[in-house]
C-alpha cells in the first residue's frame, strides 16, 4: 500500500496501530485506569500533596509533540526533599504512569503523563490561574477536607515558606532583639489564597494578611501556637 499510493511505511504503520488501539487489539498495552472514570481507588492523602503542589507551582500542557498531556511541577535545585516528595505523590497518584524529571537551569520539572489529567485537575484552563475561577469540585474539597494537612503541606511547599523573623523590644531599659519563626504564604490569586485560608480556620490556624507595596497577597502565621502546629504538620522545604 505503501508502495502503490506513495505513502511513508511509517504513516501506514501508525494509522494500523492507531486503528487496533481503538479496539483494544494491541498486546501488552492498555489504558492506566482513572479514579474519576473508571472507579479506580485513588490515594486520597497523596493527591491532596499534589493538589496544593499543582495550584501553586503546577499546570498542564499538552504539547504538540505528545499526544498524552502532563502534569509539570517546578522544583528548585535547593529543595532535593521537595523534588523527592512530589515525584512519589505522583507515582502514588498516578501509578500505572511514567513519572520523570527534566533538568532546567536552577530547577527541575517533575512530570507525569496521564490521559486523564483534566480529569483529576478540573481547574486546568486557558491564561494564568490568577486570571480565571479557582473552584475546587465537591469531591476534591472532600478529599482536602479529609486530608488537609497534606493540602496545606502542598501550597507551602510550592508557594509558601517558614522564615525566621525578627523585631526589638525594650527589655529591662535596653532594647533586645527577638527572633521567631513565621510562615508565609504568597500567591497572587484571590481563589487560591482563599482556599489556603479557608483550610486553615478549618484547622484551627491563626493567620492574617500582609500587604506589602499594596499587594495583599502573603498570608502569614506567626502566632506560637499555630506555627507549632504548622512544624508539626508541614516543617520547612528541605
Amino acid at each position: 500500500m505503501a508502495r502503490q499510493f506513495n505513502i511513508p511505511l511509517g504513516t501506514i504503520g501508525y494509522w494500523k496501530h492507531t486503528d487496533r488501539a481503538k479496539r483494544g487489539e494491541c498486546p501488552g498495552k492498555h489504558d492506566p485506569k482513572c479514579p474519576r472514570c473508571d472507579g479506580r481507588d485513588l490515594d486520597e492523602a497523596a493527591y491532596s500533596y499534589l493538589l496544593g503542589l499543582y495550584l501553586g507551582d503546577g499546570h498542564i500542557s499538552h504539547y504538540s509533540a505528545h499526544r498524552v498531556p502532563n502534569l509539570m511541577i517546578t522544583c528548585t535545585e535547593s529543595w532535593p526533599g521537595l523534588m523527592d516528595d512530589c515525584e512519589q505523590a505522583m507515582r502514588a497518584v498516578f501509578p500505572e504512569n511514567s513519572v520523570c524529571r527534566v533538568r532546567k537551569i536552577g530547577c527541575r520539572n517533575v512530570k507525569v503523563y496521564s490521559k486523564h489529567l483534566h480529569c483529576l485537575f478540573p481547574q486546568h484552563g486557558p491564561g494564568k490561574k490568577h486570571e480565571r475561577s479557582i473552584v475546587l469540585e465537591p469531591w476534591q474539597q472532600a478529599i482536602v477536607d479529609a486530608h488537609p494537612w497534606e493540602f496545606i503541606r502542598g501550597l507551602i511547599h510550592s508557594d509558601g515558606c517558614r522564615i525566621t523573623n525578627w523585631t526589638t523590644r525594650m527589655v529591662g531599659g535596653e532594647r533586645k532583639r527577638y527572633e521567631y519563626p513565621r510562615y508565609f504564604f504568597t500567591n497572587v490569586s484571590d481563589d487560591i489564597r482563599r482556599l489556603y485560608t479557608d483550610t486553615l480556620d478549618k484547622l484551627g490556624i491563626e493567620w492574617k494578611h500582609c500587604t506589602r507595596n499594596g499587594n495583599p497577597y502573603n498570608i502569614s502565621v506567626a502566632r506560637k501556637a499555630s506555627v507549632a502546629l504548622m512544624d508539626t504538620h508541614v516543617g520547612p522545604k528541605h
